[in-house]
């Protein structure tokens, strides 16, 4: 079954902590609902788990309105960012105790229990308790006992972070294999957007309670909505440089420190825009190439900071004593702190923003 949200709205008083959020989640679909603390991605999550009453609007699972359901009547599981697990049971009986309490007969829980065990990999592991597990191996626990009631839905709200950074690349892996093999629908909350880049179908980018953009990792990535979800996605940020458009010697942005002409492709987009509007240019680090010396047409730049990471150098450049830009480039690449060098911005990868909107302008 898919799940259907329809202006789906909460407010705490006066404080609105999900703003109508329209959106299909569709069959066996991992979606992540991504955005920074406080954004609104756990309220909306516990909407859809029905530990939260709606304000407004309307929740669908395939073509029924579950509004009015329980959390127990929903047909979903939850795995927390705390285990929450029984230290005086043992993992069969953590992983098994939901059915208890539905009297599932004895014999079938054991059942369920082994083969999830052996989903989880965590067989060996069923006579321990709690406190002799690893983090790893408590969170495979909370995950078996949300998948042993074999749910149409499972919600996961930063199920991992607790672990340390080895072990969430680790987890991040499993989750999507477990995710595949169990075909059920997935419903995901995290402020990590690398978890969410490497693990979705889809992501849901959610600021301030109302949802920014709702498309696959790629289309997010390289096709950002608006200025927040340009800053918000990528390692570093995409750069983000007001100008203001001149159609002098063909279409270009005055960015202040220099003029960058438009590529072709972006004519159509500010063809009947006037002369000085102001507009906002999206170029990501990985698109800004350094040239020593500067080549013919290169804008002016100095380096202020160099930062090695693994197989990158991270760059910070300012331009004109008033504009930093964030570049990346490849670790062998030569840079020194204090440097004056030319930079070229990679013309099929800039991206024209609205200022006062925020939204993306295209064609």
């Amino acid at each position: 079954m898919s799940v259907r949200l329809e202006g789906v709205s909460m407010s705490f008083g006066p404080v609105v902590a999900v703003n109508d959020i329209n959106m299909t989640i569709e069959e066996r679909e991992f979606v992540t609902l991504l955005g920074p603390s406080g954004c609104g991605k756990t309220t909306l999550l516990r909407l859809i788990s029905g530990l939260e009453k709606l304000s407004s609007g309307n929740i669908y699972f395939g073509d029924t309105l579950i509004n009015d359901l329980t959390p127990g009547d929903r047909d979903v599981a939850m795995v927390f960012q705390n285990y929450a697990l029984y230290p005086h049971f043992n993992v069969a009986k953590n992983i098994g105790y939901g059915l208890k309490v539905r009297k599932i007969p004895k014999a079938e829980i054991q059942r369920k229990v082994r083969e999830t065990a052996r989903i989880l990999e965590i067989e060996d592991l069923l006579d321990r308790k709690p406190k002799q597990l690893s983090g790893g191996q408590r969170q495979r626990v909370a995950l078996g006992r949300a998948i042993v009631r074999d749910p149409f839905l499972f919600l996961m709200d930063e199920p991992l972070s607790n672990l340390d950074a080895k072990l969430r690349i680790t987890m991040r892996a499993e989750l999507r294999r477990f995710h595949i093999k169990l075909g059920a629908t997935t419903i995901y909350v995290t402020h990590d957007q690398l978890e969410a880049m490497t693990m979705s179908d889809k992501i849901a980018v959610i600021n301030n309670g109302t949802l920014q953009q709702f498309s696959t990792p790629h289309e997010i990535y390289n096709r950002p909505a608006n200025t927040f979800v340009a800053g918000f996605i990528g390692n570093p940020p995409m750069n983000l440089l007001k100008g203001t458009l001149s159609n002098e010697n063909g279409p270009a942005l005055v960015l202040g420190f220099a003029r960058q002409l438009l590529p072709p492709a972006l004519h159509a987009t500010v063809r009947g825009f006037a002369e000085g509007k102001k507009l906002i240019l999206g170029i990501r680090p990985q698109d800004i190439s350094l040239n020593i010396p500067a080549a013919s047409g290169d804008l002016p730049a100095k380096v202020e900071l160099v930062e090695l990471v693994g197989s990158e150098k991270l760059i910070v450049l300012s331009c004109n004593n008033e504009v930093n830009l964030m570049a990346e480039v490849k670790a062998e690449q030569e840079i020194a702190i204090d440097q004056t060098l030319g930079i070229c911005f990679n013309p099929s990868q800039l991206h024209l923003f609205d200022p006062d909107t925020g939204k993306a302008l295209r064609e």
